[in-house]
């Protein structure tokens, strides 16, 4: 799925940015995380070939949505977010992240976009595999409701993924192509 993601042209990546930037506040709707102005929401800056969110971040913000990077705490430990602003200045973390700086404030988001390598309508999903998503996932719904929406190109999704009992659900898609309610199970 890597190989797949890198040979996309880049006049299919450009696009796929612009419809995610233009579509994503009218998807609030019917994903029901609507209004979202006030609401905070942790994307993620692109690594590679990952659909790039950095317009949807600008269209955000623009919206009033209190936006929030990830940041690798350390091995094994969820991930925690702090504020971006347009313009915010970023430090690279492990792994190719990029993240505000220290000083930035630390927010716990309402509402999570989180990058796919692979995915199936059951919400189950495939990341670089270091399991940082699904433990964020895990803390943050013990202490209340969080909408998590996995963001990839339509070309990504497989009949099923691999998972186990540390696998978090999604509990949206949203491609290029489309919106999508995962399946309950």
């Amino acid at each position: 799925m890597r190989r797949w993601r890198r040979g996309l042209s880049p006049e299919v990546r450009a696009k796929a940015k612009r419809l995610l930037a233009d579509g994503f506040v009218d998807a609030a709707d019917e994903i029901a995380i609507s209004p979202l102005a006030g609401q905070a929401l942790a994307a993620y800056w692109p690594i590679g070939s990952e659909l790039d969110t950095r317009e949807l971040l600008v269209e955000l913000e623009r919206s009033r949505v209190v936006c929030a990077l990830p940041v690798v705490a350390g091995q094994g430990k969820p991930l925690m977010f702090r504020q971006w602003l347009p313009g915010t200045k970023l430090d690279q973390g492990p792994w190719g992240t990029w993240h505000p700086k220290e000083d930035a404030t630390e927010i716990d988001p309402d509402i999570l976009l989180i990058p796919v390598l692979a995915f199936d309508r059951q919400g189950y999903r495939l990341g670089q595999g270091g399991g940082y998503y699904d433990r964020t996932l895990r803390r943050l719904r013990e202490r209340r409701a969080i909408t998590a929406i996995g963001l990839g190109y339509a070309g990504q999704e497989v009949a099923k993924v691999p998972h186990d009992g540390a696998d978090e659900r999604l509990d949206w898609v949203v491609t290029e192509k489309s919106v999508t309610k995962m399946e309950k199970i």
